[in-house]
């Protein structure tokens, strides 16, 4: 079998104001009728929502987010105004993910598809308010935080970032290091990654991120017999198996590690102040 590529047109599917779409123009069969569709769809569009390498099953194209994590992302902190300029193309990705069938990926693809979703709705969300949001938390209101605001176009549906995180991410993959993937666009959140998440690199990805995290000494760190942490640590302690001294044992590095491990029995755990204000430059 060969390499193939399953193009999708974006560009064919007709959007209602609820996130509903129409069937995909056809590209094959038999009579003239078959022509129009498929030179607007050669012409038109020639990016892949999905592509499927003979080895694998299908993968999500995630080139217009690199390109932007690229040019807008640097050591965490988020160039919005870049973003705002480019807001254009981020709309673009955004629609490639809502063209997405999940269910058509393997785990890791899946598991890689969410993460990306979350964080670049979460930045289209910022763009909505931005020059003049100071915090991702200005954007709630007293019956509704940002999180609960559905916004990202799924799936055939239209949900919440608290959907993606607390209803997908959490419960279906169960692993402690989504907390240091998705971003919430906040200073004291773990940084964003300036690339995509892929399906096929994804754990040594989730791990460096985590990593970076946990031997960042401005989020967590050792004081004497005090361990002092992010208090995602708290708001997540069940994700973690209530064990916060052991997973930090496992991805601590250097003289840090080597104290954790020799004073673990009298260490006690505190939990840092969060800052909400913008992650921006």
């Amino acid at each position: 079998m060969d390499n193939r590529r399953v193009l999708i047109n974006l560009h064919s599917r007709k959007y209602n104001r609820f996130g509903g779409r129409s069937n995909l123009c056809r590209t094959g069969g038999r009579g003239r009728g078959w022509a129009m569709p498929l030179m607007c769809f050669c012409l038109w569009w020639t990016s892949s929502v999905l592509a499927t390498p003979a080895w694998s099953g299908p993968v999500v194209d995630h080139h217009l987010y690199a390109e932007l994590l690229k040019e807008h992302v640097q050591d965490g902190f988020v160039d919005y105004q870049g973003f705002k300029n480019d807001e254009a193309k981020l709309d673009l990705y955004l629609k490639v993910l809502a063209a997405v069938d999940p269910k058509r990926l393997s785990y890791n693809e899946q598991f890689a598809f969410y993460i990306n979703a979350y964080n670049a709705w979460t930045i289209k969300l910022i763009l909505g308010a931005y020059p003049g949001v100071k915090s991702i938390k200005d954007l709630g209101s007293f019956f509704k935080s940002p999180w609960e605001k559905k916004i990202a176009r799924l799936d055939g549906k239209v949900m919440s970032l608290d959907n993606i995180e607390h209803r997908i991410l959490r419960p279906r993959f169960k692993d402690p290091r989504i907390h240091f993937a998705v971003n919430c666009a906040s200073k004291s959140c773990p940084p964003l990654m300036g690339e995509p998440y892929r399906g096929d690199v994804l754990d040594q990805q989730l791990t460096k991120m985590t990593g970076a995290f946990i031997n960042d000494p401005g989020v967590n760190r050792l004081e004497g017999n005090t361990l002092n942490v992010s208090r995602i640590f708290k708001w997540y302690a069940e994700d973690f198996n209530d064990d916060i001294m052991g997973f930090f044992v496992k991805h601590t590095k250097g003289e840090t590690l080597e104290m954790l491990k020799k004073n673990q029995p009298e260490i006690e755990v505190d939990y840092l102040d969060y800052d909400w204000s913008l992650n921006g430059k």
